[in-house]
């Protein structure tokens, strides 16, 4: 681990914050510092279960420390403070792991209650970013300086655009995932059934489930076309044609979002042949990437290159320029082709135009499109065509005047095959990309 890295990391973060500060404070604002929170613990209704704890982004953005009722103090011209609370408790494990490559770089005050944080903290206005607002209340946090909007816009906005230490902990989250979905193949390919493939990534891995950046989508056969399927079967899977797995790695709160879709040798042979074209189609985008880019022209390419595939392989019964015209490829693809990607799978800021929080919304054939950015260097993104055979999309249009463009003994066939999404990560350069998936492959 390059503590070079983190500490230019922490330097380019304060930049961050005291910009955000000046923003703030020009727009006749009184805050002068900000203390962030990673969050408070959250139980099950009626329950004593903790629900499984994720750290509040930004706070992420500082320090690897997913832990409940984390602080971290930033006042310009200060080294930031880092505000550990450890209970002292023998019910379970407190105990927070400090390596020196990041511990050096705050200010570290340890405390054993938050009831404590209070003496703790500098006089002045701060504002809180994190999502206990009755605690902020407590702090005596004015009211409106609790989650200010255009400090939040601005900070949204700058997460698009990550430093070498962020790129460090993205690359080593994909080479390790790239791992792990070779043993899933494999898995697959010996007869394994959905739990067995789910199981098998994270053995490979060497993680616990809840320490995944996201719930593992494992889906085999007419499963793969549920965009976000989360069940894991346990069923003899020896028959099973399909395998689509999106799944990924956390390094030091930064995730990898990885999708690979598998087939053995006998899958329907239209179906295969559409894979090997979402493959190509996938290599095709991430080569479109560059500086000065905007997101949404990716998608439209990935739209154009469905409709190609539906034309050229008979499932639909039109020119892709027909298709294209009648919406037709949405039906095959109702997911925008990627998002941002860094400490949340789906990283914040992805329709902001400007720092200030302007939304540029999608396109309105593609309302779930979830990046509308102009591309710039350093940005991170996923790439993520697919093309299903979703019944609840395809069986109304039966009935519509779009319904005679598509062939509907062959996608009658193609029903069980599910659906493909082939899904890289990837990083924009000063005049191209970097694919962090690929290389590992």
């Amino acid at each position: 681990m390059s503590n070079r890295n983190f500490a230019a990391h922490i330097k380019i973060v304060c930049q961050i914050y005291e910009q955000g500060l000046e923003l703030v404070q020009s727009a006749g604002g009184e805050i002068d510092a900000i203390l962030l929170h990673s969050g408070s613990e959250q139980f099950y209704y009626s329950d004593d279960r903790v629900i499984p704890f994720q750290a509040f982004g930004h706070f992420c953005h500082w320090l690897p420390a997913n832990r409940p009722d984390q602080f971290v103090y930033f006042a310009p011209g200060s080294k930031p403070v880092y505000l550990q609370i450890v209970p002292n408790d023998y019910w379970y494990e407190q105990t927070i792991e400090m390596a020196d490559w990041w511990a050096s770089e705050f200010e570290i005050i340890r405390l054993g209650s938050i009831t404590e944080l209070e003496s703790q903290l500098p006089a002045g206005n701060a504002a809180y970013l994190g999502s206990n607002q009755q605690l902020a209340v407590q702090l005596g946090i004015a009211p409106d300086a609790i989650n200010p909007l255009q400090l939040l816009h601005f900070l949204d906005f700058q997460r698009a655009y990550k430093s070498d230490y962020e790129l460090e902990q993205l690359r080593e989250a994909n080479r390790l995932a790239i791992t792990g979905h070779w043993a899933a193949r494999d898995c697959f390919l010996d007869g394994g059934n959905e739990y067995m493939i789910h199981r098998a990534f994270l053995d490979t891995c060497n993680i616990l489930e809840e320490e995944s950046p996201y719930t593992n989508i494992v889906a085999l056969d007419e499963k793969s076309a549920i965009l976000h399927y989360q069940h894991k079967r346990r069923n003899t899977a020896d028959l099973s044609q399909v395998l689509l797995i999106d799944a990924g790695c956390r390094i030091n709160g930064y995730g990898s979002d990885v999708t690979r879709t598998w087939t053995k040798q006998n899958v329907h042979p239209v179906f295969k042949q559409l894979l090997t074209g979402i493959q190509a189609l996938e290599q095709g985008l991430v080569g479109l990437a560059k500086p000065g880019v905007v997101y949404s022209e990716l998608h439209s390419a990935a739209l154009a290159g469905i409709a190609s595939l539906l034309s050229e392989l008979d499932i639909c019964n039109a020119s892709a320029e027909t298709l294209i015209d009648q919406q037709v490829p949405q039906l095959f693809m109702p997911h925008g082709v990627g998002h941002l990607l860094g400490i949340q799978v789906h990283d914040v800021g992805g329709h902001q135009a400007d720092i200030s929080g302007t939304r540029q919304q999608p396109p309105s054939h593609s309302p779930t499109l979830r990046n509308t950015r102009e591309l710039a260097e350093n940005m991170v993104f996923t790439i993520e065509p697919g093309c299903y055979f979703i019944p609840l999309l395809l069986e109304p249009q039966r009935i519509q005047t779009s319904g005679s463009l598509i062939n509907w003994p062959l996608v009658d066939e193609l029903y069980a095959c599910g659906g493909i999404r082939v899904e890289d990560n990837v990083r924009v350069t000063s005049n191209g990309v970097e694919n962090l998936t690929r290389q590992f492959e």
